[in-house]
Parts: C-alpha cells; structure tokens; sequence
C-alpha cells in the first residue's frame, strides 16, 4: 500500500461519488435517569438533549465528505421536521443534498436510539424506537431521482447503492444505476440489507457475515462466498466479518483474508458498514485495485467501530492508521 497515501491526499478530494439510496435520520436521545416512576415499575428518564445524524445512504455520504471526496447524495425525505434535521445535519458535514428528492407524502425513515445514565456516569442505550413511513415512494419522486441520476452522471467516478429496504432502491432505480455504470464504465457499489441477489452485474458489492449467512447459511466456506459471486455476476465481492476482517472475492484470483485492524474488540459498530462502502467505493473510483480499496475500507471500519453511534473516518484518521499499520508490520519484520 506504499502509494495509497499519496492517492489519499491527492486523488480522493474532490473526486465525485454518488450515493443512491435509503437515507435515515439517527437520532440520539440523551437523557438522565431521576427516579423510578409511581405509575409502573420503570425509569423516569430526564430529556437533555436530541442529536439527530446522517444514518444509512445518508451516513456513507457524509463519510465519503469526511474522507475528502465529492458525494453527490440521491434519496427521498419527506417534508416533516425529521427530513429537514436531516438534510441540515448533511449540509453540515459537506454533503451536496441537491439531488435529494422531498416526498410531503412520505415519512423520513427515522431510527431514535434513547441513551440512558445517572448523573456522570456513562450513557447506555436502552431501547431503539423506528419510525419508518407506510406510504410508498411516490411515481413522481421516483422519476425525479432517476432524473437526478442521470443529471449528476457526466463526472461521477463512482456509484453507490444503499439499501436498507426502505423502497428507493428499486428495478427502475437499479436499472438507471447499472446503465450509467456502464455508459461511463465507473464502478457500481452495492450494499443491500435483505435482497443482495436483485442486484446482479453490479461491480462489487459490500455485504455483512450475517448478510452472507442469510443466503448460504452459516459456516460458509470462501469457495461458497466465491461461488456467491460468480452467480451474481460480481468483479468483485467484499465480505465484512466483523472482529476476523474482511474477506476479498475477485475473479481469477484466490480468496483473500483480510485481517481486522486494531482492536478486535470493537465500542460500537452503528453505521459501520455505510464507512466501508464509502472508503472502498472512494478507493475505486480513485483507480486503487480491489484489494488495495478493500483495505482502505478496512482501515476506515476500525476508525469508526471505537467511536460511539453513527460516525465517520476522516481522511487524517484514515492516513494515520495506515501509517501505524505500516510501522508495526516493518518492527515485526524486523523483529
């Protein structure tokens, strides 16, 4: 990875992605616990304060920014207070939210996390509470993000499709990605929650352990998640194993391990996934090989993973863990 850095630094600012998908409002409720209540045998919990951050396709954009690059951010939220957090939280962390569509009949997918603690002890989350909208995607805004699509595409160096199975990553959706994926020969980035096998030809795609458990089972081998992408018509397949690294797919080559960085013990993996398609995507359209992508992408996932709720790597979060990696592993030749 001796010249990855300097594509850090120089190629990946700027560099436009776009991001297409499933945007999510996480919002983080503070609160102290006072007493226990006279009503029921639970905790009156005290309000401090709400967060509210980019979550989802909204959260790999806003870690596209922090790494330097461009993102150009496709989604729909409605018109309630929740959207505008949202697409205020965005523009803070230097998200384009131009081509994001507002639906006044759609609810803003919104996921509260309520964080719980007595006075200056630690804050622990206690229960997720998911406000997810019962109204589909409207024809309108489905036309109007395609078109959005389509407008951004001329210097887009990369696509990403998020879905979290909130209904914007549709057949029409995916189909207008894969047409200017190839008209352009950028790369398509896939990360899909439930439905990986709807999303044939796409370049390479990002799934969990537990994604990758729901189509072959558990105890896969590497010759069935090599298999998986072959069926699927992948370049490449990205596997996330949480605390054992990543595994590497591409044709022609040997599966590759890819072992974890830093601690194996991890704070929080909230909105990890969204960093890892966010650094390989970027690593991608910055002309950085699969491999080289991929462990960028899992320097970016150890950043994260020590950091409480949705969070983001920083492009000098990124270049220092590398540079530490690179000083252990010449002391352990050394050695």
């Amino acid at each position: 990875m001796s010249s990855v850095p300097q594509i850090i630094k120089s190629v990946f600012p700027g560099r436009k992605v776009v991001i297409i998908g499933d945007l999510v409002a996480d919002q983080f409720l503070h609160g102290t616990i006072t007493r226990v209540s006279r009503e029921a045998p639970v905790f009156i919990l005290r309000h401090d304060e709400t967060d509210t951050v980019p979550g989802g396709a909204a959260n790999a954009a806003a870690n596209v920014a922090a790494l330097g690059g461009e993102p150009i951010l496709i989604g729909v939220v409605g018109g309630d207070a929740n959207g505008g957090l949202l697409i205020d939280s965005l523009e803070r962390s230097g998200v384009n939210c131009h081509s994001v569509v507002t639906d006044n009949a759609f609810r803003t997918t919104t996921k509260v996390r309520v964080l719980a603690g007595q006075d200056y002890a630690p804050r622990q989350q206690v229960i997720r509470i998911d406000y997810a909208s019962r109204a589909e995607i409207g024809a309108k805004a489905r036309n109007e993000m395609i078109d959005n699509l389509r407008n951004t595409a001329a210097d887009t160096a990369a696509i990403i499709v998020s879905d979290y199975n909130y209904g914007v990553a549709d057949a029409s959706i995916l189909s207008a990605a894969r047409r200017v994926s190839k008209e352009r020969s950028i790369p398509l980035i896939v990360d899909s929650r439930f439905r990986l096998h709807e999303f044939r030809d796409a370049t390479s795609a990002t799934p969990n352990q537990e994604e990758v458990e729901m189509i072959l089972g558990k105890g896969f081998s590497d010759s069935d998640c090599a298999k998986l992408r072959e069926d699927l018509s992948f370049d490449a397949l990205l596997v996330t194993c949480g605390n054992e690294g990543m595994l590497l797919l591409e044709s022609n080559s040997e599966p590759r391990r890819i072992p974890v960085v830093g601690s194996a013990q991890p704070v929080d993996v909230t909105g990890a996934g969204d960093t890892v398609i966010a650094a390989y995507a970027l690593g991608l359209a910055s002309g950085l090989s699969f491999g080289d992508a991929a462990r960028v992408a899992n320097h970016a996932g150890g950043i994260v993973v020590m950091k409480k709720g949705t969070a983001v790597a920083s492009a000098d979060e990124l270049l220092a863990s590398i540079a530490a990696d690179e000083s252990t592993r010449q002391l352990e030749t050394a050695v």
